[in-house]
């Protein structure tokens, strides 16, 4: 499989398949098609599958696409303004990612969700007790709110967060919170009780503008 991504802010990513190849995405994501791509849309491994799906933040079902007769082309898009990231995964390198960030993905590529080790993360992250793992062999599309940065973090290296700046990580990251000291930083700082703590060893990817963000900007400006 080959693939582009193109287009800012609504960045759409194109893949061409040979025949045979197959690629994965979320419901309703799919933009454009050639004529001899197959479309079939199931659970993709039973109800275990749809459990883990639901409380990821993903649609319980997923659709696949695969090339028949000949190269195929097919093209996906997001709903919000923020960018496409490609991510390849193999057996010594998997990904842990937020609610909702998945796109795509080669069939190659196994999803399924982890539980965050302490407890604080999964009440107070921001992010919830649940997200997202990767793994297998193959390329997985992720979305990211907003721009990107990513940090490689040194073992035992550090990095505070907001909780919604956070998008995806490697497996190898630790996540954790951690309460905002000084009751007036609480009180007045506008940044919550609780920042995400990462730690190393491994890379992470934080995205600039979280749809949460959005929102509570938006709100400000809503009659009441």
């Amino acid at each position: 499989m080959k693939y582009q991504i193109e287009g800012t802010p609504f960045p759409v990513l194109i893949c061409t398949l040979d025949a045979g190849e197959t690629v994965v995405c979320e419901t309703g994501a799919m933009l454009w098609m050639s004529s001899n791509m197959k479309m079939n849309t199931g659970s993709g491994g039973g109800i275990g599958k749809i459990f883990s799906r639901a409380v990821s933040g993903e649609a319980l079902f997923q659709s696949s696409y695969t090339a028949e007769g000949g190269e195929g082309l097919i093209a996906f898009g997001v709903n919000n303004p923020g960018e496409i990231i490609p991510v390849e995964i193999n057996a010594n390198h998997s990904i842990i990612a937020q609610k909702g960030a998945f796109l795509a993905s080669e069939e190659t590529i196994n999803s399924g969700i982890t539980f965050q080790k302490k407890l604080g993360a999964g009440f107070f992250g921001g992010e919830g007790f649940i997200l997202q793992k990767f793994t297998g062999k193959g390329y997985v599309f992720l979305t990211i709110d907003g721009g990107v940065i990513n940090y490689d973090l040194e073992p035992g290296e550090q990095l505070i967060i907001d909780t919604g700046a956070f998008a995806f990580a490697e497996e190898t990251i630790q996540v954790d919170v951690q309460v905002v000291k000084g009751l007036g930083n609480i009180i007045a700082g506008g940044e919550g009780i609780f920042n995400t703590t990462l730690v190393g060893p491994g890379k992470v990817w934080l995205q600039t503008m979280p749809m949460s963000t959005i929102v509570q900007a938006i709100t400000k400006f809503l009659p009441k």
